[in-house]
């Protein structure tokens, strides 16, 4: 009867961990980029542990009716490409190295997504 009792308990801790996501969904670290506000303020945005496969629209410039970000810095454990147009649209974008890579003022962004 313990066997039987055991051998459940690991058939259904091994159901449990191929039904939770883990952490191979997100990139972990942080994305930073630069931006101005509409009251003309220059901003800093980031995202903390982005979700990877996903576009991300990033917000104060993911709309191509915005003024684009610029100066991005790939601060995570996954590359990150950027796009200069919203919903990663488009044949202008620039893939950053995890960790270290980033971006000068003349590299615009609007939409970045993550391996």
């Amino acid at each position: 009867m313990r066997i039987r009792t055991v051998s459940a308990a690991v058939i259904s801790g091994l159901a449990l961990l191929a039904v939770v996501p883990g952490s191979a969904s997100a990139a972990e670290g942080q994305f930073r980029y630069t931006y101005k506000t509409t009251e003309g303020y220059e901003a800093v945005g980031f995202l903390n542990d982005p979700r990877s496969g996903k576009c991300i629209n990033l917000n104060g410039v993911g709309s191509d009716t915005l003024p684009p970000g610029h100066s991005p810095k790939n601060r995570t454990d996954r590359t990150a490409t950027v796009f200069l147009h919203a919903n990663c649209a488009g044949g202008e974008y620039f893939s950053l190295r995890p960790h270290t890579g980033g971006g000068s003022e003349r590299l615009k962004v609007r939409s970045v997504v993550f391996s």
